[in-house]
């Protein structure tokens, strides 16, 4: 859309910011970007918040999406360390402190929780890297809403609301049906009206985990028939602020959760293999005075947690009773570009949210005051040593998957691959030939008939050996 913005943003500072030294531990700076001409919402100083990643299947083309004050940024991670913005999407108003993300297929969700005026908005992500087109920018599905997840064909939505003061859900479900323009399923409050406000949800197979600030943990089913029932809750636990929000571990045994408010409150580990009877494992926190914001799991015993003034930590949680911190990079460090950070000033400052999911394995990360980090984890994510004894390379997306998945192939000579699909008890599930000629490909495996679960996909050749975990919704 709107190509004149392309070469104002053409101008836009992309910098390796090699004057600023970022305090780090096994992870590396790839590139980093920001707009200097952004202006600050007044309130807490903000001009970055929510960042997600996209990969466009047909040409393997990798995206960072970031939210600031004024609007999105689209920008082209293809190249790490050369990112470029492909287009920007201004918002219904500016001075924002909030900007969340999802994409469903090519589409992008976008919500802001700041007052009116103020909407939703749908981009199509398929015509990039030319440009993305808005297919949805009103206040006919609703107004605001403070975070987004979706699950399977389902937009889950935090906190929403309704245009002109008309109406407020604590957490509302639509149908992904037609992607462009979502229908409402259910509200929770038609079935629980004690939860005021469901600050954040992570979903996986319509099970529910409700962070839901100040009253806790509750965590749902959304049935069948488009209802809610309340599995249990946790609203009582060690050092409890305001339960801001989680992720589920591929097995499904562990809950990492965030407590926002006050800050300096540890990171928590929830056993949830008995839902109906939880207990935290452990908590722990980077260091004193900073807070835990977003927590995300990378592979099977990941964390890697957006930390606000420390920036992005990783945490090693395969025992759940004693994480180990593998390594972390400052956003917010000191004497980093754009920052004027005073450690007695707001605690609105530093790493916003990462995103880890993107088929090369970059890790992006926003900061609020400094925009977007493209990153090397490997070292931290123990991820560098994944390929090495092959010379092809392989990735596979998206993941967790419904009903396919891509794998993106770089062979040097033409090959004939082996695909298969193995469960976690190494009983082969599926198995395929296919031929890959030389240089970039795509290979589609489909899993629409796999339960939900986690599964192993190897692919096997003359120059290629390669196996990568598989999430199923």
């Amino acid at each position: 859309m709107k190509r004149y913005y392309l070469l104002l943003f053409a101008l836009i500072l992309l910098a390796f910011s090699a004057n600023a030294q970022y305090s780090n531990q096994n992870v590396s700076l790839l590139s980093h970007w920001f707009n200097p001409d952004e202006v600050a919402e007044p309130q807490l100083g903000i001009k970055y918040q929510g960042v997600w990643g996209w990969v466009d299947v047909y040409d393997g083309k990798e995206y960072a999406i970031i939210g600031s004050s004024s609007g999105t940024y689209i920008i082209d991670v293809s190249t790490p360390t050369a990112p470029v913005v492909r287009d920007y999407v201004p918002g219904r108003r500016d001075q924002c402190i909030w900007r969340e993300y999802k994409t469903y297929g090519n589409y992008l969700y976008a919500s802001s929780d700041d007052q009116s005026p103020n909407s939703f908005q749908i981009m199509d992500l398929s015509y990039l890297p030319d440009s993305v087109h808005v297919v949805h920018d009103d206040v006919t599905i609703f107004e605001r809403a403070h975070t987004l997840y979706i699950d399977g064909d389902k937009l889950y939505c935090g906190s929403v609301t309704l245009p002109n003061g008309s109406g407020y859900h604590s957490m509302a479900v639509y149908s992904l049906a037609n992607p462009e323009y979502p229908t409402l399923l259910r509200t929770l409050h038609q079935d629980d009206s004690t939860i005021s406000f469901a600050h954040d949800m992570f979903v996986r197979n319509d099970t529910v985990y409700a962070s839901c600030g100040y009253q806790g943990l509750f965590i749902y089913k959304f049935n069948a028939d488009t209802t809610f029932s309340l599995i249990n809750s946790l609203t009582s636990y060690p050092e409890q602020g305001y339960n801001h929000s989680s992720f589920l571990a591929p097995d499904g045994r562990t809950l990492i959760f965030c407590d926002e408010v006050p800050r300096d409150k540890p990171v928590k580990l929830l056993d949830v293999s008995d839902l109906q009877n939880m207990s935290v494992t452990s908590t722990f926190k980077s260091n004193e005075g900073a807070t835990p914001h977003n927590p995300y799991i990378f592979g099977s015993n990941k964390a890697v947690i957006a930390y606000y003034q420390d920036g992005v930590q990783i945490y090693d949680i395969g025992n759940p009773a004693a994480p180990v911190r593998t390594g972390y990079f400052d956003t917010d460090t000191l004497d980093g570009p754009n920052n004027n950070y005073n450690p007695s000033g707001t605690a609105y400052h530093g790493c916003w949210g990462a995103y880890v999911d993107l088929p090369s394995g970059i890790l992006l990360a926003s900061d609020m005051q400094n925009g977007l980090f493209v990153l090397n984890a490997d070292l931290a994510l123990g991820t560098n040593d994944t390929q090495n004894a092959s010379t092809g390379k392989a990735t596979i997306y998206p993941n967790p998957a419904a009903d396919n998945v891509s794998v993106m192939l770089q062979l040097k000579n033409k090959d004939e691959l082996s695909m298969e699909v193995f469960d976690i008890t190494g009983r082969k599930i599926t198995g395929k030939k296919e031929v890959a000629l030389p240089g970039s490909s795509v290979k589609i495996i489909q899993t629409e008939h796999l339960s939900p679960g986690v599964y192993i996909i190897k692919i096997t050749g003359k120059e290629i050996n390669y196996a990568q975990q598989l999430i199923t919704q």
